[in-house]
């Protein structure tokens, strides 16, 4: 995929924002639906928000896993929820939402659309998600051991404590604030004050974990006078970026990310302060390693929507830290937000973006 230009790089940028944002009411379980009928409703929500219709897109991008479905080009079947005719310009990242936004935000760099139309989806339910997640590791040396997803995040929380950056009361807060945050978030699976419970994996305990759900988000994207044509105040992406880690976890430092951190600073971050962070942190030793990576300070409104930890649709929680974070803008709670997502075990993947709103 290609990369953003350098900040320093000579001609002009277009400015692109988030002008709608709709998701689903997170659940444990949608046996009663399929992904297309989940989806729907969430891209006649977004589409509403701007009386835009689907002939009106320019680009059109989603992000989900085969694995999840079982069954190969599954995506292609989400196509009935969107329209696909009369023939549209259509894109599909096997990831998280977030890097079918990054997708859509340089196809409207290149001038060829003005608006783009992103989704992702995911229904965790119907299997073992910790399993499933295992096919994301090096496949030679570490996925034939099965380690899953919870095992390797309480190896990441347990090099935190070792190095002394956390304990296990400071990840219960952090369980805790998120959750309680989530209070007002309708959207979220889970809400208000929730046991820590039984140990996960020591020293993860059942509450630190995200909740395994079913769910799906949308955005619309627009370039420069015609986002303004269709929101009152356009979140504006002022800079994203992704990176990587290796993939081979015994050559990492688990305590650190250094991708965050690069991404970050490429994405223009470290410019100015902001005033409010959707970390994509689906397990509380997480949001540890990148409030460090992203210096951020107490003064920053951390997961006001809850985050990872109140709701967790795998292949959407990414889009959605983007699509809260403009929301809080948009709605005028805040002026300039970070927004994170991750992919891969014990962050491996990560893409930042800084959005802005216009000055009130």
């Amino acid at each position: 995929m290609q990369r953003p230009a350098p900040r320093s790089a000579p001609g002009p940028l277009r400015d692109i924002a988030v002008v709608a944002f709709a998701q689903t009411d997170h659940r444990r379980t949608s046996d009663e639906l399929s992904e297309v009928e989940m989806l729907m409703p969430v891209l006649h929500q977004v589409l509403a928000q701007t009386g835009l219709k689907t002939s009106d897109i320019g680009f059109t991008c989603s992000g989900s896993t085969d694995y999840l479905a079982g069954r190969a080009f599954s995506f292609t079947m989400a196509l009935d929820g969107v329209g696909a005719w009369p023939p549209i310009s259509e894109s599909h990242v096997e990831m998280d939402g977030a890097w079918a936004l990054y997708e859509a935000w340089t196809k409207l760099l290149t001038g060829d659309a003005d608006t783009a139309l992103v989704y992702a989806y995911g229904k965790s339910s119907p299997g073992s998600i910790r399993d499933v997640l295992t096919r994301q590791l090096d496949p030679y040396y570490v996925a034939p051991l099965w380690p899953d997803s919870v095992a390797l995040a309480a190896l990441q929380a347990q090099a935190l404590i070792d190095a002394g950056d956390t304990d296990e009361p400071a990840l219960a807060a952090v369980a805790t604030r998120s959750r309680t945050a989530a209070t007002d978030n309708s959207h979220a699976q889970l809400r208000g004050s929730v046991p820590r419970g039984e140990y996960a994996v020591r020293p993860l305990r059942t509450g630190d974990c995200p909740p395994i759900g079913d769910g799906a988000a949308a955005v619309i994207l627009a370039a420069g006078e015609r986002a303004r044509e269709l929101c009152e105040r356009p979140a504006w992406i002022r800079g994203i970026d992704h990176r990587i880690e290796a993939h081979g976890l015994g050559v990492r430092d688990l305590t650190d990310s250094p991708s965050t951190r690069l991404a970050a600073e490429r994405a223009g971050l470290f410019e100015r302060p902001v005033d409010t962070a959707e970390l994509h942190a689906p397990f509380s030793s997480q949001e540890v390693v990148l409030r460090k990576a992203l210096r951020l300070g107490d003064g920053v409104d951390v997961n006001p929507s809850g985050g990872a930890l109140a709701a967790n649709p795998v292949m959407a929680a990414g889009l959605i830290r983007i699509g809260e974070a403009a929301d809080r803008i948009r709605r005028g709670h805040s002026d300039r937000a970070l927004a994170h997502a991750t992919s891969g075990p014990c962050l491996q993947q990560n893409l930042v973006a800084v959005l802005e709103g216009d000055p009130r």
